[in-house]
């Protein structure tokens, strides 16, 4: 018997925080040896072991970040597209296993960029003296860079496709589709400033809102092209039906 009123609210609020929490959950514990040298990370000062802990960090997150992450944005798509009562568990260690090699070649592919762009946004703003501008055209490819990485696993989720078309599918949405890159990006971001405020958000909830929200955002731009393909393939058969007409009256 489904709950109605105030009750039902609260027993569907319950579901969702249980859904979005067990999920996050899962995410950190399976990708927890990058999240240990991330910490570290922060607590260093000295310039070249920061460097090597990047470099560490982009070795440790294909292997462990990304599949984690890939599993996670499965689980989401099926909450998006109305699965909300799949079997968390499940879900998340199936997709784990089947998208671990895409997402961990692809996430090589991610993790290598990133190091060399804060790398060299480390030396230009603290070593090259008069070029601290460049730096922040650093920030700015990090970010269309981190769009893509999002672009990246909705696709992997959502498609069946060869890694090199999810990389490259990944970075035609991110500059196909710039306002909605924009919206997505602006609501993951505010995802990031709430947890550090709120820090209870992370271990529970940080990634797995940022999942739903990205590939609901992603879903919409997939819907949309796909009407706009249905409606230029409708447009041209009406074409070649008016040729046939003209040819068989002539």
């Amino acid at each position: 018997m489904e709950m109605r009123g105030m009750m039902g609210g609260f027993y569907r609020l319950s579901e969702w925080v249980m859904r979005l929490s067990v999920t996050n959950v899962l995410w950190l514990v399976t990708s927890v040896p990058f999240w240990l040298m991330l910490i570290l990370f922060f607590q260093v000062e000295d310039a070249d072991q920061l460097k090597a802990n990047i470099i560490m960090l982009a070795i440790v997150a294909p292997f462990t970040l990304f599949p984690a992450t890939s599993a996670m944005f499965s689980v989401a798509r099926k909450w998006v597209l109305g699965d909300t009562d799949v079997p968390l568990f499940k879900t998340f260690f199936r997709n784990y296993k089947q998208n671990y090699v895409q997402a961990m070649v692809g996430g090589l592919f991610y993790a290598l960029l990133f190091a060399v762009l804060i790398i060299d946004f480390q030396v230009y703003l603290n070593q090259m003296s008069g070029f601290q501008l460049i730096a922040y055209l650093f920030i700015a490819l990090m970010i269309l860079l981190l769009i893509s990485l999002l672009h990246f696993f909705s696709l992997l989720s959502h498609f069946h496709m060869k890694t090199v078309q999810l990389l490259k599918n990944a970075l035609i949405l991110t500059i196909g589709r710039p306002v909605r890159s924009i919206i997505m990006a602006l609501g993951a971001a505010a995802v990031l400033y709430l947890s550090t405020r709120i820090t209870f958000l992370i271990p529970f909830f940080f990634g797995s809102i940022i999942a739903i929200y990205t590939f609901y955002n992603f879903n919409l731009v997939i819907q949309k092209m796909m009407l706009m393909k249905e409606a230029a393939e409708t447009e041209n058969d009406s074409e070649s039906d008016s040729e046939e007409e003209k040819q068989t009256q002539s």
